[in-house]
């Protein structure tokens, strides 16, 4: 990681609308659009370069993040396909060059590539049904669009799409935290998009009757999804998962309400609140 001077641009001057964003010295470019601007992106040229795309959306229930990943030589006529038969996105990003360099194949390439880390990391759905074919491309190239990737990567998550980031950020078991009760052990860390409870961590399966309909609708959908997998009582999460609060984790894992501040404690019995917030 370093400091990084991004440009955003807003064409018609709203922030929650068409945005571009670059980092200046460098070729890649990437444009975010809400679906409902489909005529208005048309404008902007870069739509129409060769390049690879993002729909981003969540699934039915609205638990879980989705994402299709897709190429096209003029990605905007691929994405009017999808608008036309894919119902879950609400958002696009378009990544392409400034000048329009990518060739079909380097579209595959990177496709491929990012569509097998994104499933590697987990952070969103896939909703492509295949995997796609990583083409043959001579090695000097791959190394040019291996570095292209590291400005894509920079650039979604910037515009609030952090596909591509790693989920676990503790660099020593400091800043790990774990909640305990009954039956529940799990272990996790404040990140900067929530907080993250290791795969592997157990949570309690019989819900307290005071428990709130939110924290049991949770549990369900995971349980549905296959994150929380009874074994022999207890429910063992099968991924790394990311809440977006310490209590919304620590409800799910006592199966009760919690306060996460007060009921995630480090190694030495400090809870979150004592070194996070005070």
């Amino acid at each position: 990681m370093k400091p990084q001077t991004i440009q955003i641009f807003l064409p018609d001057g709203s922030p929650t609308s068409i945005r571009e964003a670059e980092i200046t010295n460098r070729l890649v470019k990437a444009i975010l659009f809400p679906r409902n601007k489909m005529q208005e992106v048309a404008e902007r040229d870069m739509v129409h370069f060769t390049g690879i795309y993002f729909l981003f959306g969540t699934d039915k229930d609205g638990s879980s993040p989705k994402v299709y990943i897709g190429e096209g030589e003029n990605c905007y006529k691929r994405i009017q396909l999808h608008n036309r038969n894919k119902d879950f996105w609400t958002h696009c990003i378009v990544v392409t060059t400034k000048t329009n360099e990518y060739t079909k194949t380097d579209g595959k390439f990177l496709e491929h590539y990012c569509l097998e880390h994104a499933t590697k990391i987990g952070r969103y759905k896939t909703d492509n049904d295949n995997g796609s074919k990583k083409p043959s491309i001579p090695e000097s190239r791959e190394h040019d669009l291996l570095d292209n990737f590291e400005t894509l990567k920079i650039l979604l998550a910037t515009l609030g799409y952090p596909l591509f980031e790693e989920k676990r950020k503790a660099k020593s078991s400091k800043e790990l935290f774990y909640c305990k009760g009954k039956e529940a052990s799990a272990r996790g860390e404040l990140t900067d998009d929530g907080f993250l409870v290791y795969k592997g961590s157990l949570a309690n399966k019989e819900t307290s009757k005071t428990v709130g309909e939110w924290i049991k609708n949770m549990r369900d959908s995971m349980i549905e999804d296959e994150i929380l997998v009874d074994k022999n009582g207890v429910l063992e999460f099968q991924e790394d998962y990311i809440f977006k609060s310490p209590s919304a984790a620590a409800s799910t894992i006592l199966a009760r309400s919690s306060n996460g501040w007060k009921d995630w404690k480090n190694k030495e019995g400090k809870t979150l609140d004592e070194l996070k917030r005070k």
